[in-house]
Parts: C-alpha cells; structure tokens; sequence
C-alpha cells in the first residue's frame, strides 16, 4: 500500500454546484484532444451529475473508448493534463485516472465500449436522478474520513444497484435510461 493509499481523506460533501456540469463539459473537451480517435464517447456520472444531491465535489466522467489495451500509451499524456494514472483500481478491464491530488477535481473512469460495467454505473446515474436519496449526508454525519464513509456506503451501493436494476426492468426506467426523459450526455 502506497502512501497516499493509506493516507485518510477528510470526508467533504458539497451543496450540488451548477459549476459540476460545466467543470464536466471543459474536461470533456481536453480529454477528447488527448484521447483523439480511440474515444468513442464520455457519459458524466457519480453524484455530481445529479441534481441538487450533495456530493463530494469530484466530477466523475466515464470514457468510452474502442481498445481498452491501447489507453495505458496515454498514461503519459494523462500527467501532463494533471492525472494520475491509477490503472485496473480493482476493476478489471477499467483505466482509472484522478485529476488533483489532495484536493481532488476528477475522477476518468476509462472502459472498452462493451464493458458490462458501463450499464451499472448508467442505470445508477438514472435511478438516483429520478429518486434522489440524502443516504451520502446521513454518512456523512457518521463518518468524518473517506476510507470509513467508502466501507459504509459499500453495502448500501450494492442495494441501491439491485434497485435501479429492478427499475431500469420497469418500463419507466427503460424510457428514462434510454435518454427520452433526461438530457442527452457529450458524445463526440
């Protein structure tokens, strides 16, 4: 375990900021630059992108990409735009790079287009749009560090994506996950 891996975050969660949105699209479009033609498209997900949840204030951003080989030939390019390249982080077949340090901006969750992960990070995205839960501020009040707050909220996560599933089957969450009742994300 590295230093900084051990090291405990003071949990901060932020008042839901319009200012997400826009930090999400600029880096959408420094990130396009960089990723070129392997970069099929970027989704905004994770607390940020909904709407007047609290949040820590990470914006985290899935990047869709045809060959999830090729993304480690960037991890160069990723520092110099200020990322830290942190590899598989414990899924298989993801690229996770964090924008930052210590006062983190950006989470890049990097998949292959056919990624099965990328469906469970989305039909999440559209649950809690659509059912908004103050559960991250109840934590919050429990837990004061990231490592303590990440446990517990584990075994929540893991309800809350059977939910959404369970609501994406609906015929409600089918039309809203397949972008007739929420706003279309960037695709390049």
């Amino acid at each position: 375990m590295s230093q900084q891996e051990g090291r405990k975050w003071k949990l901060r969660l932020s008042a839901y900021d319009e200012k997400w949105i826009m930090m999400y699209e600029t880096e959408v479009q420094i990130l396009s630059a960089a990723f070129g033609n392997e970069l099929l498209k970027f989704e905004h997900f994770g607390s940020t992108s909904v709407p007047e949840m609290k949040a820590k204030p990470v914006i985290d951003m899935l990047g869709l990409v045809k060959d999830i080989q090729k993304i480690d030939e960037y991890n160069e390019e990723m520092e110099l735009l200020g990322y830290e390249a942190a590899g598989e982080w414990g899924i298989a077949g993801r690229r996770l790079f964090r924008k930052g340090g210590e006062s983190r901006t950006h989470h890049l969750h990097v998949y292959q287009y056919d990624n099965p992960q990328i469906d469970r990070h989305l039909i999440v995205r559209d649950y809690l749009r659509k059912h908004y839960s103050n559960l991250k501020e109840e934590l919050a009040r429990h837990y004061t560090h990231t490592s303590q707050y990440s446990k517990a909220k584990g075994a929540y996560v893991q309800e809350l994506e059977q939910r959404a599933l369970n609501w994406f089957s609906t015929k409600e969450g089918a039309e809203i996950s397949n972008g007739k009742d929420l706003e279309s994300e960037t695709d390049k």
